[in-house]
């Protein structure tokens, strides 16, 4: 099998995302006219930092004067569900979301990993066909890790034995079509396995996904860099391979793109407004979240939390995130959980909600 290549990533975007051209940027309060009232609308099935990454953005768009009234909408319901009605209603006609305390104004959408899969797997249809990019904000880096006591000395063992029986090694994670499966599928494929035989065990808890590692239940599995840094700092785990192209500073294992597999990966956040803004309101918009970048408060905010900031913004970040969403979809597609007959097939366990998908 032809190994298939996944870098997205390319020199461009890590100039951007490191800040590079965001020159004239304030770090503190702005002189620009501020908006007068975004609605930031998290879903809940996303995680609960995702409503912790919108509290924040809302907080710094507020004390940084960038918007008048500024309010976080928690939406429950499934992600591309809430998606799909924040960014304008759906194909049969569903009502949009109507702003916090009612009345009108911008409702910018979180968005990310999650959001894009769930759009794909129940067949909702594209998130970018409903949707104005904005920009991206964070991302994190992915790392493959097994335990202390795990036989797999390195990635080279790693990808012998999955390419000798990808049955046979399971490898946990986060939710079923989240960064850590869809990674794991472009794994598979960049070392030429068939990703509909690999054997996944998603968790909704990364807590439990970290102790089935650790107690030998499954043969690796794969998280966020900050999720794993203080396991492997004590030893308790070791790191195979990090999901870029690079080494992450700090871990010491090789990036994938030095074990041979051209995958160049990392999850994230951004916002996404509705489609059909015009050239004004999206100019706006864009404006606003690019100030994300240089401000102080947000920087500190991230401090706190451990987020990655990833900035890319405007045209950059539209043309990342079609090529993002393809690839997502390519990778679903490939380990058999998109909704359709042919490509559904039981190599993931769902611990944590007590299901098989069949």
């Amino acid at each position: 099998m032809r190994r298939r290549r996944f870098l997205a990533l390319g020199a461009a975007v890590a100039a951007a995302g490191s800040g590079a051209g965001l020159a004239g940027c304030a770090a503190g309060r702005t002189s620009r006219a501020p908006l007068a009232r975004v609605s930031v609308v998290a879903s809940t099935a996303a995680g609960p930092s995702w409503e912790r990454i919108a509290r924040a953005i809302a907080w710094t768009l507020r004390e940084d004067g960038l918007v008048r009234d500024v309010r976080v909408d928690c939406r429950h319901g499934a992600a591309a569900a809430v998606a799909t009605a924040a960014l304008g209603g759906d194909r049969t006609g569903a009502t949009p979301l109507a702003a916090p305390g009612g009345g009108t104004g911008a409702r910018w959408l979180l968005a990310g990993v999650p959001m894009l899969s769930a759009a794909e797997m129940d067949d909702s249809g594209e998130i970018l066909a409903h949707a104005t990019p904005l920009a991206r904000l964070l991302g994190e880096r992915e790392v493959l890790v097994v335990s202390r006591a795990s036989r797999l000395r390195g990635f080279e063992e790693f990808a012998a034995v999955l390419r000798g029986d990808a049955a046979a090694l399971v490898v946990a994670g986060g939710p079923m079509g989240g960064a850590e499966h869809v990674l794991f599928g472009m794994i598979a494929q960049g070392l030429g396995v068939d990703a509909r035989r690999v054997q996944y065990a998603a968790y909704g808890d990364p807590g439990q996904a970290a102790a089935a590692v650790l107690g030998g239940r499954v043969a690796a599995g794969i998280g966020p860099v900050r999720q794993w840094a203080a396991r492997l700092s004590s030893g308790a785990a070791r790191a195979l391979a990090v999901s870029s192209a690079a080494p992450v500073e700090g871990i010491d294992a090789p990036s994938l793109l030095d074990c041979g597999v051209r995958v160049d990966y990392a999850d994230w956040c951004g916002l996404l407004g509705p489609a059909g803004m015009s050239a004004s309101e999206r100019a706006a918009a864009v404006a606003v979240c690019d100030h994300l970048q240089s401000s102080a408060r947000w920087r500190r905010a991230c401090r706190t939390h451990g987020w990655v900031r990833h900035h890319l913004g405007g045209d950059g970040f539209a043309q990342w995130l079609g090529g993002e969403t393809r690839r997502t979809r390519a990778a679903l597609r490939d380990l058999g959980l998109l909704n359709r007959p042919d490509t559904i097939h039981a190599n993931t366990i769902s611990w944590g909600c007590c299901a098989r998908r069949h």
